[in-house]
């Protein structure tokens, strides 16, 4: 079950990538990205279908694996996203970059190859829901005020991970809704995290940086989804010297990316 739902996942980042692409495309170079105004554009509405069509084989594959190896899955994404984005800008993506974001790809893959397999129902006490949504408010409130004082390419990173951080907590929550836990105040509960994450993502996409403002929520989303995972939901973590090989190798891979030029300045 651990390959199928996987494979379900890697599917699903296809979609988002194409999501993702199209909605920065749309909110790049905009003052204020409000969701109003974005609503009313019909490319980035299409982004918006192909990612909830991604978040949808997204939650089949959340029913068929555990949290810790389906939600770093979506890291996939970033290899498709940089391609189709750059079509869109009507460039090319530098090797470096592509080559940054395999590396990217393979500490976050490496992560999930490492992790074992849960056993058991998932079950979230409603005070553990209390402490999601706390934790997760907090932190994107901090990395928010962070990317008011950041270069456009921190702006971009710090704006990204608070959307990472808050739909990392919203898989969390699905994650405890399907297995089991069903609760209409976890269902209610659902689409607040999901809507900041998505406000502060749009603004992370206005700011440009696309490699960075992306990578920056493909890490930020599995890893705070996967410590939720742990602390809350009782799922194991991988332990010893290769899993923190994997998550430097990760970092490179994103550090590398900050340095590069953005898709959108390449003229």
């Amino acid at each position: 079950m651990i390959v199928l739902a996987a494979a379900v996942a890697l599917i699903g980042s296809l979609f988002f990538a194409l999501g993702a692409a199209l909605q920065q495309f749309e909110a790049f170079g905009t003052a204020k990205p409000g969701l109003l105004a974005l609503l009313r554009r019909p490319r980035w509405l299409f982004g918006g279908l192909s990612i909830l069509v991604g978040g949808g084989l997204h939650i089949v594959a959340l029913g068929l694996g555990p949290l810790t190896v389906v939600q770093p899955m979506g890291v996939a994404s970033l290899l498709f996203a940089l391609p189709i984005a750059a079509t869109l800008h009507g460039r090319k993506p530098a090797r470096r970059e592509l080559a940054a974001a395999g590396v990217v790809a393979a500490g976050l893959i490496g992560l999930v190859l490492l992790v074992p397999e849960s056993a058991g129902t998932t079950h979230l006490a409603p005070q553990g829901v209390l402490t999601l949504l706390g934790v997760a408010g907090i932190a994107a409130v901090l990395l928010w005020a962070g990317s008011r004082a950041a270069s456009p390419t921190g702006r971009a990173a710090l704006l990204a991970t608070s959307s990472g951080v808050l739909y990392g907590a919203t898989a969390t929550l699905v994650r405890a809704l399907v297995d089991g836990g069903w609760n209409w105040w976890y269902l209610l509960a659902l689409p607040v995290p999901a809507v900041l994450a998505l406000m502060m993502l749009q603004r992370a996409y206005a700011v440009g940086h696309f490699g960075v403002s992306f990578a920056s929520l493909q890490i930020a989303d599995p890893l705070t989804a996967v410590a939720f995972g742990a602390l809350l939901l009782g799922e194991p973590l991988p332990t010893g010297v290769l899993p923190i090989a994997a998550a430097a190798l990760t970092a490179a891979g994103t550090f590398a990316l900050a340095r590069s030029s953005p898709l959108e300045a390449r003229l």
